[in-house]
């Protein structure tokens, strides 16, 4: 598991987590790990364009990848997740990144 020392944009980690399939993902990983068909076909993206979208969260480790029986799995690294979300500053950035998407789209 990736030490949370590691130097990672906690903005972009943020930003990437606002993105609807991104945050589908690990709505889809909430209970267990899965593959990467079941993925594609429920959000209706190539497995390219999956890997493209999650690239940064499964380089610092909050999305992890690995083969089981010739297939791709992705897990969803909450433990990670949820001590980033800890953080007071990483939470208002959150919320900063909600307002503004919801302006966005209003």
């Amino acid at each position: 598991m990736a030490d949370l020392s590691e130097n990672f944009d906690k903005q972009r980690i943020m930003e990437d987590l606002l993105d609807p399939k991104v945050s589908s993902v690990f709505i889809e990983l909430e209970n267990e790990e899965k593959d990467s068909e079941y993925l594609i076909e429920k959000l209706q993206i190539s497995l390219s364009e999956l890997r493209s979208r999650l690239s940064y969260v499964m380089e610092c480790g909050f999305i992890i990848v690995y083969q089981k029986n010739e297939k791709e799995f992705f897990k969803a690294n909450f433990e990670k997740l949820d001590k980033i979300m800890e953080n007071a500053n990483d939470f208002s950035g959150v919320v900063d990144g909600l307002t503004e998407l919801d302006q966005y789209l209003n």
